[in-house]
């Protein structure tokens, strides 16, 4: 049994809220490595705490010669962003191989109001399965530029992806991001895996255009939030009466997206974002897997982009107090107050129980009419002294609401719900696909008949950041980290009892020559297809070797036309413990007919393992021969980039 040093469930030290100093002398650059400023528990202390904030950040801008001109221009900033796995079924049509962007979006603003920006999610996890980094799964997909546009017509901003973990942050690498950057027309990039990008790149990509973003993972050092305009609040836990974003503080435009990749609800982080003006970050299939959100999340968020959308001057106004004009009785809302030209807007959160009261107690008169634009209610008030007012109505558990003053008493044309949103998941369960079927009497020839009695098969796996079979892995947790990450997994299945024959070798390239020769068959998408070949043609001396370079499909059509089709993965698993199956050199991986589909994503079973292969990371797909019990998961690309030199198959059919 695997024993951890840790728990997966909290955060790390590292992730934790900084406590802030509130002795007036106190030394205040111990603030300068925090994610989060933590508030006091005690509303007494929020005055001196919001002072001593307010101290560090003058501090701070004199410290490092703060510079803000990159701020000046926002047009490249995104403050809702997505992550969009390129071969999304939304986003990707594979029966005709193209992009559907409209559809993409028209679902987004149905579910989540919409996306200002969206980063192109296309490599991890597929990486591994031949000798291409992150950078040619761009590079080889012609409809990108054309993407890239469509997003942008649609008024959404298009960020790169770029894994310097991966490829180094060298002149080659820069060049390469550079010229991705000029093909694709993309608006920034973001830094997978990294806090910062480096000085080289950020003066590589000021050549092309100032204005180009650059986006890091988790805190931003404070010398670089002068030109990364945007970055992750990715594990960053906050206290429990809400704080403050550090870098929000010290640069009011400055787009943080909060994010909990894992997480089936997305209130927390909804709830910092709201009080603290920023953005969050929509992940609904990562790396494969589906991390949807609830009714409830999506609801909260419809309602926050609206109103970032028409109040934005606000939420980056230098004037904002956080934690600020809670009613004395309401000890779970908090609210922050955003002043723009003299007039107040409070950003407002219940972390409690439903709420029927007051909420805030504000400068104002008798006069004064209060209105939620997140419910169009116009909100109940009553003088508390002789120039203070308190404000309140109904404001449900985990609810947001944005107060405004507003001198009509008419109900705002916002639709409200008529029930509370759903907070439960939407389970979305990756279904394994019928695959074409074929019958024999006896094997045929190059066949090997096998008797499978039924049974218990033991399945082997890494467990990565994918999954295996569409279930997330790391439900709710933290931040996964070794050894529980990238560990050996396995699962258990009862497979019925069946008779099949398969191939004792795999598909040769001379065998699927004569297909090709016999029915002209064409790929809907021909890039990388049968790469290796030379005019139509196996290299001669490689007729015997086995075919590589094809996909699903490709493997798929070759069966119809042979008259069998191909194996599971659970009959390669039983034929090669039971020795019916040979592997010819070069080894490689071999695709099965065990495809899966969530309705968003879809994927296939590898098995066999591969000639080794140099490998940079832990998170490439495994290479070197593999047990007929070892499984991987291959997500299904587009454009071809399943084609690999180290992907073959072999066929298989049913008997009677």
């Amino acid at each position: 049994m695997l024993s951890l040093a840790f728990n997966p469930y909290v955060p790390r030290p590292i992730d934790l809220p900084m406590a802030v100093p509130l002795a007036p002398d106190a030394d205040l650059s111990v603030l300068d490595e925090a994610k989060i400023f933590a508030a006091p528990d005690d509303p007494a202390d929020w005055p001196a705490w919001r002072g001593a904030l307010t101290r560090w950040r003058s501090e701070v801008r004199h410290r490092i010669g703060y510079d803000a001109h990159r701020y000046a221009d926002p047009r490249r900033l995104a403050r809702v962003m997505n992550i969009a796995w390129l071969w999304d079924e939304l986003l990707y049509d594979h029966a005709r191989g193209i992009f559907t962007v409209d559809r993409y979006l028209d679902a987004a603003e149905a579910d989540f109001g919409g996306f200002d920006g969206v980063t192109l999610w296309n490599a991890y996890p597929v990486l591994g399965i031949d000798e291409r980094n992150h950078f040619a799964f761009f590079e080889d997909v012609p409809d990108l530029p054309d993407l890239v546009a469509a997003f942008q017509r649609r008024g959404v901003r298009v960020y790169l992806s770029y894994y310097p973990w991966e490829t180094g942050i060298g002149d080659e690498a820069i060049g390469t991001v550079m010229g991705l950057v000029g093909k694709l027309g993309v608006d920034g990039v973001f830094l997978d895996s990294s806090k910062e990008g480096s000085t080289a790149l950020r003066a590589a990509l000021d050549t092309v255009d100032p204005t180009l973003t650059l986006e890091g993972e988790s805190r931003v050092p404070l010398g670089r939030v002068a030109d990364q305009p945007m970055s992750w609040a990715q594990w960053f836990a906050d206290s429990a009466v809400p704080g403050v974003l550090r870098t929000k503080w010290l640069e009011r435009r400055h787009e943080l997206h909060h994010v909990r990749r894992w997480n089936r609800s997305h209130i927390d982080e909804l709830h910092s974002a709201w009080l603290n003006g920023t953005g969050v970050l929509v992940w609904e299939i990562v790396f494969g897997v589906w991390v949807g959100w609830t009714e409830r999340d999506r609801d909260t968020l419809r309602a926050m982009r609206r109103i970032y959308q028409s109040h934005a001057d606000w939420f980056v106004s230098d004037d904002w107090t956080p934690l600020a004009d809670q009613a004395p009785d309401a000890a779970a809302i908090f609210a922050s107050r955003w002043t723009h030209d003299g007039t107040p807007l409070w950003s407002v959160v219940n972390r409690g129980m439903d709420r029927d009261g007051d909420w805030l107690v504000v400068d104002g008169t008798a006069d004064d009419g209060f209105v939620d634009l997140v419910s169009g209610e116009m909100l109940r008030t009553k003088m508390c002294g002789d120039d203070r007012v308190a404000v309140g109505g109904l404001l449900p558990s985990g609810a947001i609401a944005a107060v405004v003053r507003t001198a009509g008493e008419a109900k705002l044309s916002i639709p409200s719900p008529i029930a509370p949103p759903s907070s439960t998941f939407p389970q979305r369960v990756a279904v394994r696909v019928a695959g074409p079927r074929s019958t024999h009497g006896v094997a045929p020839e190059g066949m090997v008949a096998v008797d499978w009695k039924g049974g218990d098969l033991t399945i082997l796996h890494r467990l990565r950041e994918t999954g295996l079979y569409g279930e997330a892995p790391f439900v709710d947790e933290w931040k996964p980290l070794p050894p529980r990450l990238h560990q050996s997994a396995q699962v258990i299945r009862h497979v019925g009892a069946s008779r099949f024959a398969i191939d004792r070798h795999e598909v040769s390239n001379a065998q699927f020559a004569r297909f090709i020769a016999a029915t002209s068959y064409q790929p809907v998408h021909s890039e990388r297809f049968l790469m290796h070949f030379r005019n139509g043609l196996p290299v001669p001396g490689s007729e015997e070797a086995p075919v590589t370079c094809v996909e699903l499909a490709d493997a798929r059509a070759y069966a119809a036309w042979a008259g069998v089709r191909l194996p599971t993965e659970d009959e390669w698993q039983i034929a090669g413990l039971a020795g019916a199956i040979e592997r010819a050199q070069p080894l490689v991986w071999e695709l099965t007919d065990s495809e899966h589909n969530d309705g968003r994503s879809r994927f296939h079973i590898i098995k066999g393992g591969c000639e080794p292969l140099p490998s940079p990371s832990d998170w490439y797909v495994e290479s070197g021969p593999r047990t007929a019990d070892f499984a991987v998961k291959l997500l299904q690309c587009g454009a071809g980039l399943n084609r690999s030199p180290y992907i073959g198959f072999r066929s298989a059919t049913d008997l009677r």
